[in-house]
């Protein structure tokens, strides 16, 4: 198993991807990346209205993801480990929810171009969650532009989620059931997932379903 030095966390929305990137990288010393969503001029109008904002959205997102990939691609002198909070190929996920069908089509035709450029990571972890625990934290952490997001759109991001990484064969997996777990407050479960993540063992595909310490 090649040595893990650039691990990309993925997951639906509400799933604590971003919690667990700075987790790790500070326990790491590592290079942080983290998706700039705060940026997006369009977000907070598309949970209002998908259908009027959607291309507008999925456009800003790939070309901003794109940019801080090519940075990643450059590499980093000064950080022997890097964490990121998503994968290139999520945007395309979202694009299939999103768009209609001819946005769609000129989405596709400018997705392949980038994504030839961008580097794979040595691990991705999934993080999958039911939709009641997703909705919960969404509620919880009262993110503004996030008031507006419907169950059954959550419910169709865990489904597309959950296919693509059930196919998913293009770098080693690991698969989290995060659902009855707590990353962040509780010590012991993200040693456990810790201990895991870098256990010399691990497969090329693995699903973990921890234990919960509490």
């Amino acid at each position: 198993m090649k040595e893990i030095k650039y691990i990309a966390i993925e997951g639906v929305i509400g799933v604590g991807k971003t919690s667990l990137a700075k987790l790790l990288a500070e326990k790491l010393n590592a290079k942080l990346i983290l998706e700039e969503f705060e940026t997006n001029p369009f977000l907070e109008n598309f949970y209002s209205n998908r259908d009027k904002f959607a291309f507008q959205t999925q456009m800003f997102f790939l070309i901003n993801r794109y940019k801080q990939q090519e940075e990643i691609s450059q590499g980093d002198l000064f950080n022997e480990f890097l964490v990121a909070d998503y994968i290139f190929a999520k945007d395309k996920l979202f694009a299939k929810i999103n768009l209609h069908n001819e946005e769609l089509k000129l989405y596709e035709s400018i997705f392949p171009t980038l994504e030839k450029n961008i580097q794979k990571p040595d691990l991705v972890i999934y993080l999958h969650s039911s939709v009641d625990r997703l909705m919960y934290n969404i509620k919880k952490r009262k993110r503004p532009f996030e008031r507006n997001i419907p169950r059954n759109y959550i419910e169709s991001l865990n489904e597309i989620y959950n296919n693509y990484f059930f196919r998913y064969n293009t770098t080693p997996l690991l698969i989290v059931n995060t659902t009855e777990i707590d990353f962040v407050n509780n010590q012991a479960d993200f040693d456990q997932l810790f201990n895991h993540i870098f256990r010399e063992d691990r497969g090329f595909i693995e699903y973990f379903n921890p234990k919960t310490l509490g």
